[in-house]
C-alpha cells in the first residue's frame, strides 16, 4: 500500500539560539505515531517501520533530533541532553497540532521516548521502546563512545575525513542499511564531540522512581548479546512499568533484516493504543500555549 510522504521543518529555542529540526510525515489522520532514531543515526533508519505503520492507517512522523541527520548540528554540548531531546518531541507535537501520540524509538530514541513520558505524560498515548540504554549499559557505553568523542574533539581530521568519504558515495547505489551507516558518519567532528559529550555526561534516562510512574502502555523490545543494549536493562524496565508487553528479539539485527514479526507487533500495539481511546481533536492554540508554558517552567 502506497502512503503519502512529506518533509517538514520547525524551529526550537535553545541556549545557543534558534535551531531548525527536520521531520518526515507518512500517511495522514489523527492517530499519531512519532519514531526516533539511535545515537548519531538519521531519522531515515525508521523509514521501513514508518511506511509499514502508515500503511495500517497510522499517521507516522520520523524526527531528526538536534545534532542528527538533516537537523541543525550546533557545536555546543550544553544544548544536548535527554531532557532537551524530549522537549523537542513535545515541540514537534505542538507544531503538528497533535494532542497525543504513540512515541517510539531505538536506543537513544528509546530513552528519549521514556523522557517524553516523564516530562509530558499527558501527550503520550503509548510507548514503543526498543533497546533502552539504562544502568547496566553504562560501562560499555563509556568504553564505546568516549574514544569516539575524544577522537572527534582532539583529532578532528578523523571524523571530517569520514564525513567527506561518506558524502562521496551516492546513497542510491548502496543497500539501505549501508546508506544509514554512511549517514551516521556524515557529521562534522565538532558536532559529534558535542552530541556525545552532552549525552554521555548528562542524564542517561529518567530515574527508576520516575520510570515506575509511567502509566502509558509500553511495547518493549530487548535482545541478547549486546553490551550497549543488554537484555537485562529491558527486563529491568519491564519489571518497573505497570503496563508493559515485553518482546524478545533474536538479535539486534532481527528488526533490521527480518522485520516482519516485530513490525506487525508494533503496528498492532499502536493501533490498539488508539482504538482503546480514539483521537478527539487536534491541539488548538490554547493547548499549544499550555504546552509551551509547561516547557518554559521546566527549563526554569
Amino acid at each position: 500500500m502506497l502512503v503519502s510522504e512529506r518533509i517538514g521543518q520547525f524551529f526550537v529555542e535553545s541556549d545557543g539560539g534558534r535551531d531548525r529540526l527536520e521531520y518526515t510525515e507518512y500517511g495522514s489522520g489523527d492517530d499519531w505515531v512519532v519514531l526516533l532514531h539511535g545515537l548519531l543515526m538519521p531519522r531515515r533508519m525508521q523509514q521501513p517501520l514508518a511506511r509499514a505503520m502508515a500503511a495500517q492507517g497510522l499517521h507516522v512522523v520520523t524526527l531528526d533530533l538536534l545534532g542528527h541527520g538533516r537537523s541543525d548540528q550546533p557545536a555546543d554540548p550544553l544544548v544536548y541532553s535527554m531532557t532537551s531531546f524530549g522537549e523537542q518531541v513535545v515541540a514537534l507535537l505542538d507544531h503538528l497540532g497533535a494532542e497525543q501520540a504513540v512515541i517510539g524509538g531505538t536506543s537513544l530514541g528509546a530513552n528519549v521516548a521514556l523522557e517524553v513520558a516523564v516530562i509530558a505524560p499527558e501527550r503520550v498515548k503509548g510507548l514503543i521502546v526498543e533497546m533502552p540504554v539504562l544502568n547496566n549499559a553504562l560501562v560499555a557505553g563509556i568504553l564505546a563512545f568516549v574514544p569516539i568523542m575524544l577522537a572527534a574533539r582532539y583529532l578532528p581530521v578523523t571524523a571530517n575525513t569520514l564525513q567527506r568519504l561518506s558524502r562521496s558515495v551516492p546513497r542510491g547505489i548502496v543497500p539501505f542499511w549501508a546508506g544509514i551507516a554512511l549517514d551516521t558518519v556524515d557529521h562534522r567532528a565538532e558536532s559529534i564531540a558535542s552530541v556525545l559529550h552532552g549525552v554521555i555526561f548528562g542524564r542517561l534516562a529518567p530515574s527508576r522512581s520516575q520510570r515506575r510512574r509511567i502509566q502509558a502502555p509500553v511495547f518493549l523490545v530487548g535482545h541478547p548479546i549486546d553490551p550497549i543494549h543488554p537484555f537485562v536493562d529491558a527486563d529491568m524496565l519491564a519489571a518497573e512499568l505497570p503496563n508493559v508487553r515485553l518482546e524478545r528479539a533474536t538479535s539486534i539485527l532481527e528488526w533490521r533484516f527480518r522485520p516482519e514479526r516485530l513490525t506487525a507487533a508494533a503496528a498492532d500495539f499502536a493501533l490498539e493504543c488508539w482504538q482503546e481511546h480514539p483521537a478527539t481533536t487536534k491541539a488548538g492554540p490554547q493547548a499549544r500555549t499550555r504546552a509551551a508554558t509547561k516547557a518554559r517552567a521546566r527549563k526554569r
